[in-house]
């Protein structure tokens, strides 16, 4: 018996991952984060890398690189080295996704990482596009390179986390300023760097 039109459609669409009517309706799971002595967990880990369509291993090499620290997969959560708020994990996701997930064309998830003669290319099943990923370059390394405890900097607050403070980016950096509101331009001084999260203080 021949498969009608719809039950091919069906089938096709389950060989691929699954599209997106347009990428402001996709979404994740918000991380949800518990301290256990001087560990962090992230306990829905495996939710938000099925969401992402990424291999786990993937996600948390970005983790640990972007946090600084140790860590290690457990079950459907991952245990990190160290204690670390709740609210820098959103935005440590946001430039996951950014980096490696939305396709830089069409705006969609619909993607795919593979290695082209190790390269690492973010293919999009959606629009066909591909391109390598886009590694942070020597010109952010530079930007970034006299951010140090003590010196003061000017931000531009781009959103508010779950705690209500202002959330700005220097290149790889997450930076928090608290009270600030999305919008607004302001120089802090810097308190303390732990991996890619800067904690402000006004100068």
């Amino acid at each position: 018996m021949v498969d009608s039109y719809e039950a091919l459609l069906h089938k096709a669409y389950e060989e691929v991952t699954e599209p997106s009517e347009d990428g402001e309706r996709w979404s994740y799971p918000e991380p949800r984060i518990t301290i256990e002595g001087k560990t962090t967990i992230l306990e829905n880990f495996t939710d938000i890398v099925s969401a992402l369509r990424r291999d786990p291993d993937h996600l948390m090499k970005f983790f640990l690189g972007e946090l600084g620290t140790a860590g290690k997969i457990d079950g459907n959560r991952i245990i990190l080295n160290g204690k670390f708020e709740e609210s820098m994990f959103s935005p440590l996701i946001k430039s996951y996704v950014d980096d490696y997930v939305i396709c830089s064309e069409c705006g969609k998830p619909d993607t795919k990482l593979f290695k082209d003669d190790r390269v690492l290319v973010i293919k999009c099943e959606a629009c066909g596009s591909h391109r390598p990923v886009r590694k942070r370059k020597a010109k952010t390394e530079m930007a970034t390179s006299s951010l140090e405890p003590g010196n003061i900097v000017e931000v531009n607050i781009e959103s508010t986390s779950r705690r209500g403070d202002g959330v700005a980016k220097i290149g790889k950096y997450i930076v928090y300023v608290k009270g600030a509101k999305p919008g607004q331009k302001l120089k802090v001084r810097i308190a303390k760097i732990s991996g890619s999260i800067i904690f402000t203080e006004q100068p």
